[in-house]
């Protein structure tokens, strides 16, 4: 019997959130494991297919990336033509990055699979249960309750 009095860890938001994203996140492995680049890559190149080009802060943002991995995974990334960086001409201190053609490439070979296994886990959980559970996340995503 525990000895505090926390939730137990069946019922703890943080240790859910981790189960659900293995559960979401396994498969797109699976996905990626012929394609020569992770999940981190991927969100990368997904956010800047759909963005278009993008300061490396926003980037970071926008991929749920910190900016110091980001940095290191764009580095990659150029080795292997996937993204360009370039200066910002209206503020040096800038880079701007872009998704290079071998990165659609990516993108488009993947584009098929990808809709596959989302269309297969929303015929499992249920179309409406998905857009209800994508909205209260994003309504989590919002709530300021840090004091």
């Amino acid at each position: 019997m525990s000895k505090t009095s926390l939730r137990t860890t069946s019922r703890s938001l943080p240790i859910a959130l981790l189960r659900a994203r293995e559960t979401v996140m396994g498969p797109v492995r699976e996905m990626l494991a012929d394609s020569g680049i992770n999940e981190q890559k991927w969100r990368v190149l997904r956010v800047l297919d759909e963005s278009g080009p993008l300061d490396q802060s926003l980037l970071a943002e926008k991929s749920c990336l910190q900016l110091p991995s980001l940095t290191r995974i764009l580095r990659a990334m150029e080795e292997q033509g996937l993204v360009t960086r370039a200066m910002d001409p209206a503020d040096r201190r800038r880079s701007i990055v872009s998704i290079s053609e071998a990165g659609h490439t990516v993108i488009q070979d993947r584009a098929d699979a990808n809709r596959r296994l989302f269309d297969r886990l929303e015929a499992a959980y249920g179309k409406e249960r998905m857009e209800t559970l994508l909205d209260m996340l994003e309504d989590l995503n919002n709530t300021d309750f840090r004091g």
